[in-house]
């Protein structure tokens, strides 16, 4: 209804526009095709042609072809702006702060009806826009919202280094708008397929601190942007524009890293930063584009949670590690004689495990009296015989990883017959890519196609991967993580008539890892296989096997040592023993070494070198 008198209004003020002729046409149709004012619309170009706006919500447009007529949309909201005061919070002046200042400065517009807009000045008040910050929570593999990473924005009032303090800053997230409990399953599939709107929002920086830093113990690292107060209120301004405006959801490319981006250009005009990403955006990678672009000035790094914990129990012994969990347990533990006879000093450094492994299983439950009162005890201990300060070894920033795009071309042997493999994976990272920025041990790959051609013989699909993800978390002494293993896509398997056959096939297995030492990582996975083999009886073959192998990071890059079982209902029996050397020429560069072993109805032994380029 709002929408239809809005219009009636619009179309009375189109009179007025045009007969104080602000601008002629062609002035405006200039205007119309400015990249500010495509930012603005957020406008890309049609497939085939003329515009269209990632907005996906009609409410957004004053024209009603606004969604793909930049120029129509331009004259809608001329008109609007000379629409009667009388509308007060819902004149366009109001709505669209950030329209109206552009165009009041190309147009030179002094005779604009003066409008109070009470609802966006006390918004944009309480907010204080000085200054922004690019804030990145590392890749969370249990989350799959999070296996990427995230991006957010961090908007700070003036001095907040000097007099405030972050925690009373606002976040500016983009993220997809769930209604109900979608399983984690469901919620990957819709938000690759789109299934999800996306918006905007605006809440505390504490309560980000908490859901990230603590609930899902994730890394933080704050990008200080050298925006100015003009830039970062000119941002601010088009975010009341975008208030619980929808917008399509996707996970690799219209996500919560390429709107941010989007906003960058709406502060600073000229940047070219959504250019960079036509096909898929992420975060590492759209960091990376920020910092290239000259816009960091200052980085900060927030260690989770679990960090913390880890970093505070490291130098302690076993028996020392024991006294940890006992005193998380029951705080009663510190007046014992036992532990009171222990070195001061080791006692400090206890007691601040203890109450740090205490808070940890508390995040994200409700709040239990016990557990309140156990931590108060522990922090009167703390207090008494206080550790020294906590100094935590910042990782790699996860800007200086590879690329996420790979590129590989090898050459190899399979019991005597030369191959060539050509292959293309569009993101992002397994356990033997080069390692800087990457967690040992976190692999994440998605849309993966390798192509084979024996000597003589024609080119053939060899594996098309949907995704493959492994988390090998090892456990301490203190935490249990489990590892886990999913994957899917079709692969050649050897057969009875030794011939390799493309089959589809969903596997998965969970288990645990050991740090065996600081670069020596060993696991063992318990897995289920369900595969479609054209030469198999059923048209599904389920199998029970094993994963198992050594993850060893050296000077040269990463070897991985692997033992693979599958055991079908039917009898078949699969067993693989492979090595593999990456060897890290650069950054974005990677040669791979591989020999493998089939242990099958057809026995094969395969040794292959791949070059391996990550780009874009």
């Amino acid at each position: 209804m709002f929408r239809t008198l809005f219009l009636l209004t619009c179309c009375c003020a189109s009179a007025l526009v045009q007969a104080a002729a602000p601008a002629p046409a062609d002035r405006l149709q200039r205007l119309a095709s400015d990249p500010y004012w495509l930012s603005l619309g957020h406008y890309e170009r049609g497939k085939l042609a003329g515009w269209r706006s990632y907005v996906d919500d009609d409410a957004f447009f004053l024209a009603e072809d606004g969604a793909w007529d930049p120029a129509a949309e331009l004259t809608a909201t001329l008109a609007g702006l000379y629409a009667p005061s009388s509308l007060g919070d819902r004149h366009p002046q109001c709505v669209y702060p950030a329209r109206t200042r552009w165009l009041r400065e190309q147009l030179a517009l002094d005779d604009l009806p003066a409008v109070s807009c009470a609802e966006f000045n006390e918004w944009y008040a309480d907010i204080a826009p000085h200054s922004s910050v690019l804030v990145f929570p590392a890749a969370y593999l249990n989350s799959p919202s999070s296996m990427f990473g995230h991006t957010l924005l961090r908007i700070d009032q003036v001095d907040i280094d000097t007099q405030g303090s972050p925690l009373l800053s606002y976040a500016l997230n983009f993220g997809a708008f769930i209604e109900g409990m979608d399983n984690s399953i469901l919620y990957a599939w819709k938000g690759l397929m789109g299934g999800y709107p996306g918006l905007f929002s605006l809440l505390p920086y504490r309560e980000k601190i908490g859901e990230y830093s603590r609930l899902e113990n994730r890394d933080l690292w704050e990008y200080r942007l050298n925006l100015t107060p003009e830039e970062t209120g000119r941002m601010l301004e088009h975010v009341w524009e975008l208030k619980q405006i929808q917008f399509d959801y996707f996970f690799f490319d219209e996500n919560c890293s390429y709107r941010l981006l989007e906003l960058l250009e709406i502060a600073r005009p000229g940047l070219e930063l959504t250019e960079q990403f036509p096909l898929t955006a992420i975060p590492a990678d759209t960091v990376r584009a920020v910092k290239d672009a000259g816009l960091v000035e200052r980085i900060d790094y927030r260690p989770s949670r679990e960090r913390e914990l880890l970093t505070r129990s490291a130098p302690l012994q076993a028996q020392e590690l024991a006294w940890v969990s006992r005193l998380a347990d029951s705080p009663s533990v510190v007046d014992e004689p036992d532990y009171l006879i222990l070195a001061a000093e080791r006692r400090a450094l206890i007691q601040d495990a203890a109450y740090r492994l205490l808070r940890y299983h508390a995040a994200g439950q409700e709040r239990d009296p016990r557990n309140a009162a156990h931590s108060y005890r522990l922090l009167q201990a703390i207090n008494r015989n206080p550790p020294p300060r906590l100094q935590i070894k910042q990782p790699a920033l996860p800007e200086q990883g590879h690329e996420s795009r790979t590129l590989l071309a090898g050459i190899g042997n399979r019991d005597g017959r030369a191959f060539a493999d050509y292959g293309l994976r569009m993101a992002y990272h397994d356990l033997l890519d080069n390692l800087e920025g990457f967690p040992l041990g976190a692999q994440i790959e998605i849309a993966q196609l390798q192509l084979r051609q024996y000597e003589g013989g024609r080119l053939q699909l060899q594996r098309l991967d949907l995704a493959g993800i492994r988390s090998l978390t090892p456990m301490s002494p203190l935490l249990k993580p489990w590892s886990w293993q999913v994957a899917a896509g079709l692969e050649r398997v050897a057969t009875e008539q030794a011939d390799e056959r493309l089959v589809g096939h969903i596997n998965g297995g969970g288990g645990f890892t050991w740090e065996l030492n600081e670069a020596l990582l060993g696991f063992a996975l318990a897995t289920v296989r369900i595969e479609h083999n054209p030469d198999a009886a059923a048209w599904l073959s389920p199998a029970v096997g094993f994963d198992s192998g050594l993850l060893w990071r050296n000077r040269m890059g990463n070897l991985l040592l692997e033992a693979r079982g599958d055991y079908f209902h039917h009898g078949e029996v699969r067993r693989r023993l492979g090595l593999a050397q990456q060897f890290e020429l650069s950054s974005d560069v990677g040669l791979r070494l591989g020999l493998e072993r089939v242990f099958a109805e057809a026995a094969a032994t395969e040794v292959q070198l791949q070059l391996r380029w990550y780009f874009y």
